[in-house]
């Protein structure tokens, strides 16, 4: 379940006083000033805050409303409409049609996962490959973190859980190596998708980011996931924008989301990168993976 009570409140508080104003600007104006600050204390980029907020004034502007009609439902589907906007993206790509595209070229599909230290890649690689498998698909995943110690360990005993292969070389090795070993494994084996997990890397860190770039270089993935924590909030949002820039995103997956998120990233990051939420991970076990729904996400802020 997704927690969203803050922003709920927040966008109840939004309607109730802009329901009991007149819809015009000098009226509605100075509440979603206020309205803005929650939004950024609630994890929404300032900049995409401010956008909010100048559509939300710029629709309700204006709007003729009969004489004792209840403004509510207006105001409501205004803020959806908004939000919709910044969820929706026109970046079409699609992980099981990815995987099934490939197959109809007797190729492996190769998706590389990347993300700062902590944000749960590992896992989150684990659950990708769980939902291969029930959706049909051969699944291996390449150890290509071979910093951080007991990375390979752990992925190789989440992998067993799976019983698929985990290609791995030692620690220190070339994360660009392994990630074509797995590929070539999959080539031989006829395996359909290859989820190569990297290092969690600061964005900041421009040897590491150079590493991220060799390894896509060597793998040419069909897709790159970024994984962000949505507890760090708008740091997740910098972390995507900054990846953004050494390597072409193209779908994000949010994890603990059944946590206290304040749901902000989920708006900022799909804003700012103009990239799909995909998933998003609500619990440590390997099916708490759900796609992302961005009707029932605003619904559940608008309830």
């Amino acid at each position: 379940m997704v927690l969203l009570e803050s922003l709920r409140k927040a966008f109840s508080l939004l309607i109730e006083k802009v329901s009991s104003e007149e819809l015009n600007p000098d009226k509605i104006k100075p509440l979603l000033e206020d309205f803005k600050i929650t939004l950024v204390k609630n994890d929404i980029a300032y900049s995409v805050a401010e956008s909010i907020c100048s559509e939300v004034c710029e629709k309700l502007s204006g709007v003729k409303v009969k004489r004792f009609e209840d403004i509510k439902p207006i105001v409501k589907s205004t803020l959806k409409q908004v939000l919709l906007e910044k969820l929706s993206t026109k970046y079409d790509k699609d992980l099981i049609e990815t995987v099934k595209s490939k197959l109809s070229e007797k190729e492996p599909a190769v998706i590389l996962f990347v993300g700062v230290n902590g944000s749960g890649k590992t896992l989150t690689v684990a659950k990708v490959a769980k939902l291969l498998l029930k959706n049909g698909f051969t699944v291996c995943i390449a150890c290509s973190d071979t910093f951080r110690a007991g990375a390979i360990e752990q992925t190789e005993i989440l992998a067993n859980r799976l019983g698929i292969r985990a290609i791995k070389q030692s620690y220190g090795s070339d994360a660009a190596a392994v990630a074509f070993d797995a590929i070539q494994y999959a080539k031989a084996h006829g395996i359909n998708a290859v989820l190569i997990d990297t290092a969690g890397r600061m964005q900041t860190k421009r040897n590491l980011m150079e590493e991220m770039q060799k390894i896509a270089r060597v793998a040419k993935p069909d897709l790159v996931v970024f994984v962000g924590d949505s507890l760090t909030g708008n740091d997740a949002v910098n972390q995507a924008e900054e990846f953004m820039k050494c390597l072409n995103i193209d779908l994000v997956i949010l994890t603990k989301m059944d946590a206290d998120a304040k749901g902000g990233a989920a708006i900022s990051i799909s804003a700012l990168i103009s990239r799909p939420i995909a998933y998003i991970g609500v619990g440590q076990n390997l099916d708490d993976l759900e796609p992302f729904n961005s009707e029932k996400f605003v619904e559940e802020i608008l309830s």
